[in-house]
């Protein structure tokens, strides 16, 4: 374990698409400040800038594209301001939705889109009622009540690195069962 704290990116990062935990520890502890004060600098928030930092190391970890990174500083560099430029465009997205929009979907003639929309929002409900309990858990408190992972940790009781984990399989395990229910959805709106 020790060889791998001073290892090169590569080598990290070749251990990482081993699912060695111990060589991603190394790597986010090694770059974890970086990434964080790029996302700062562009939305000078620190829990969402946390929340980029975070997202850009889930998205590493559960990378599945073969193609090898050259460059992880500059991977991260890109990966986190396309990541805030993801958390600007949905801030702005809500904000531009009054609160009762899902009502007004009806009084706009678009009764078919509300319920789709039911639908589909049933649909991945279920889905995430497939989780395991405490990747269930981190997940809505994450994504539905918008805790960063300190937030999350403490309310649970468990290590942040637990959180990113447990973050990091739940995404995981959606991933292709989300991509499949919105060709699904998309099937059915023909």
């Amino acid at each position: 374990m020790d060889e791998l704290l001073h290892a090169s990116d590569q080598d990290l990062l070749a251990e990482i698409g081993r699912r060695n935990g111990f060589a991603f520890d190394v790597l986010y502890n090694r770059y974890w400040k970086d990434v964080f004060n790029i996302a700062y600098k562009r939305i000078r928030d620190t829990d969402l800038a946390q929340d980029v930092a975070q997202d850009v190391f889930v998205q590493l970890w559960t990378r599945e594209k073969v193609t090898p990174i050259d460059n992880l500083p500059g991977y991260l560099r890109i990966a986190t301001r396309n990541r805030v430029f993801k958390q600007i465009e949905k801030e702005s997205r809500y904000d531009l939705l009054p609160a009762d929009s899902e009502d007004q979907l009806q009084g706009y003639g678009l009764a078919d889109d509300h319920v789709l929309y039911k639908e589909f929002h049933a649909a991945f409900e279920a889905l995430t009622n497939t989780l395991p309990a405490q990747q269930q858990q981190v997940f809505r408190l994450r994504f539905q009540e918008g805790h960063n992972t300190q937030q999350i940790a403490e309310q649970l009781g468990i290590s942040e690195k637990t959180v990113r984990n447990q973050m990091g399989r739940a995404l995981s395990k959606l991933r292709s069962s989300i991509i499949l229910l919105q060709i699904a959805m998309i099937l059915t709106m023909k």
